[in-house]
């Protein structure tokens, strides 16, 4: 089955601005000078994601600045709280999905940012609470073609049917996005999704738990995993999907029904290479920049202008976020609920 994706519509960028009402402001271009600190690390994700945030960005940022950027994999919000509590920080700017962002506020996690950095009228939505909404990812079910031809599921009711759609699967290992999923499968009404029913959630993952071959920590498991045919299909993201197929690899992914949900740029509560890190996410978010880095990944870029600038052929990955088989992952309830409910899941995982 090939791939088929609607251009991002205005209806769309009316979801992504009513859904950030809990945002403030995004952030602009100003003119980047040396900095004290030779070098800052960035705190990312691995395989595909890791080649093309440094091609599009680190490597550019560093031309351009003379500032070193160095890259650790797999962002962890544990690792990175034990670091600000005892004040040996050891990472700069950390690129959160939706709600380790949120949890990161929460926690106190973020330093404040400069409202003057700012240029709102560039961006799709407006930030606060110390995060800079850097771009929409979209995940959703992937698959081999080759090993499963057309039997395979394609939305989230059949990824959670194991008596129609036999095999194995994965799921991420925090609560966003799987609980929303698991919802979704029971037949909950997108429109009423939130308040999340926690215990319903729970129920419908019982039933799906036997079936799981791993619960991915690593994003990049998600395709190898499925590559080496230990699992059958996978819950993992669009741009993990367009460059191993565009490479001729074989894996196909379903745009019938996904989740979105915004990915934060922040900069470390205490980080010593504060001004390092400023300069590194102003020249992140800057639309040519943000341009660069989703035509090797196929998001939604936070930046309108940034969108202009990606040629056709790119702007087919982006989904139709708007659609009623697309739900956009609510950060305002997350954030008062995202560390109960992972300590339950974490708990549940293991028990």
């Amino acid at each position: 089955m090939s791939i088929k994706a609607k251009p991002l519509q205005s209806e769309s960028r009316r979801l992504f601005i009513k859904a950030s009402a809990v945002t403030g402001a995004a952030l602009a271009s100003p003119a980047l000078v040396r900095a004290a600190s030779k070098s800052m690390t960035l705190v990312s994700w691995g395989g595909t994601y890791h080649d093309a945030v440094k091609r599009a960005i680190a490597d550019p940022f560093t031309a351009e600045t003379g500032i070193q950027v160095n890259m650790f994999d797999t962002a962890d919000l544990a690792k990175l709280r034990a670091q600000v509590m005892t004040n040996n920080v050891q990472w700069d700017v950390f690129d959160a999905p939706s709600a380790l962002g949120v949890a990161g506020v929460n926690a106190g996690l973020w330093e404040t940012l400069d409202p003057n950095m700012f240029d709102r009228k560039d961006l799709i939505v407006d930030v606060q609470n110390n995060l800079v909404p850097w771009y929409v990812f979209v995940g959703g079910i992937a698959w081999n073609p080759k090993k499963l031809g057309g039997k395979h599921p394609q939305n989230f009711k059949e990824y959670f049917d194991p008596v129609a759609f036999p095999g194995k699967r994965t799921f991420r290992s925090r609560p966003s996005e799987t609980f929303e999923m698991a919802l979704l499968a029971d037949g909950v009404d997108p429109a009423k999704l939130y308040p999340l029913d926690i215990d319903r959630a729970f129920r419908v993952l019982d039933r799906i738990k036997p079936h799981v071959a791993k619960w991915i920590e690593s994003t990049p498991q998600t395709l190898t995993l499925l590559d080496a045919g230990e699992t059958d299909y996978t819950y993992t993201y669009s741009a993990r999907v367009k460059p191993a197929k565009l490479s001729g690899g074989a894996v196909d992914f379903s745009f019938q029904q996904t989740m979105a949900g915004f990915e934060y740029l922040a900069v470390v509560k205490n980080t010593p290479n504060r001004d390092a890190a400023y300069k590194f996410i102003a020249f992140a978010t800057r639309p040519d920049r943000q341009a660069a880095l989703q035509e090797l990944l196929g998001y939604t870029p936070s930046s309108r202008k940034a969108l202009a600038l990606m040629n056709p052929e790119s702007r087919k990955w982006i989904p139709e976020i708007g659609s009623n088989g697309n739900t956009l992952v609510n950060d305002a309830w997350w954030t008062q609920n995202f560390d109960a409910v992972g300590l339950r899941f974490k708990e549940w995982i293991m028990s």
